[in-house]
């Protein structure tokens, strides 16, 4: 990784545990379940990006396939077709940016053009390479929990925490220090409507582990089982399950909606500073 790359880095690692931190989502993808087919171009995919950041997002993060339930996996070449000239423009940009793949191969590419973070919905567990890649890159990663399948009968918190220690010793054995890596209890991915709920209200149950959380709830689907009428895709229920993750212990968000989501998390992190609540989650380890 370039010092000013490492620099980008470290600068957006540092903001974590100081105040919630916003990462944009950009999909370069005609099939996401929100914004699927929006961002194709580089022309619209840089003005949105520019966008995300300039609404206050403190990193940018860019994938080329969908993950939703359903979606149809793509190949490395057809992913890295989808991503790198955005990449590659993104470079020269002061924003930091970040790739949301699980295949190494991709992850490399991404780094190599400029990514500090790699955003792994499968937590090194998919792609054997993908630890010793994201350690030679130097770069973060965020550690997804995932499933296959959804089962209803398990204890969801318990199964995420057998995963996150499973990721983390691939993780130590590959040399990525703790101070680089998140986590990532993998909201509507393998879980039912009620684990989402679930895993929201027990979020303090991960903070031992020593690493920072990411919760990703933005526009998703199960909020609308919350409320009469369904509220998925709307801005105000996305809003309250961020705001219940802050309350939770989550110190990253992930979201469509930037500058909403910078205000509102201002506001509660405002009033949380007079000591009402608990803080959020300060990066944990050493080098």
């Amino acid at each position: 990784m370039r010092a000013e790359q490492g620099a980008k880095r470290d600068a957006f690692l540092a903001k974590i545990g100081v105040r919630p931190v916003v990462m944009g989502i950009l999909n370069l993808t005609p099939d996401s379940f929100s914004d699927g087919n929006q961002f194709m171009t580089t022309d619209a995919a840089l003005s949105h990006a520019r966008r995300l950041a300039a609404e206050g997002g403190d990193i940018v993060d860019v994938g080329g396939e969908s993950t939703r339930p359903g979606g149809l996996a793509v190949s490395e070449t057809e992913e890295l077709a989808r991503v790198e000239h955005v990449l590659r423009a993104l470079g020269d940009s002061e924003a930091p940016f970040s790739i949301d793949t699980y295949k190494a191969s991709v992850a490399a590419r991404a780094i190599e053009l400029g990514a500090v973070l790699v955003n792994d919905v499968w937590g090194l567990q998919k792609d054997p390479a993908m630890a010793e890649t994201v350690a030679a890159a130097e770069a973060a990663i965020v550690i997804m929990h995932n499933r296959a399948h959804k089962d209803a009968a398990i204890d969801i918190v318990a199964d995420i925490r057998r995963f996150f220690a499973h990721s983390l010793v691939l993780a130590d054995k590959a040399g990525i220090p703790r101070t680089r890596i998140i986590l990532d209890p993998g909201i509507a991915f393998g879980k039912t409507a009620l684990q989402n709920v679930e895993v929201i209200a027990r979020l303090s149950e991960l903070i031992d582990f020593g690493c920072p959380i990411l919760v990703g709830v933005s526009r998703k689907t199960f909020l609308g089982s919350l409320v009469e009428g369904g509220i998925e895709g709307t801005l105000v229920g996305t809003i309250a399950a961020s705001l219940a993750a802050l309350a939770g212990g989550a110190s990253i968000f992930r979201v469509h909606d930037v500058a909403e989501h910078v205000a509102a998390l201002k506001v509660f992190h405002t009033i949380r500073s007079k000591g009402i609540v608990p803080p959020i989650v300060a990066r944990g380890g050493s080098d």
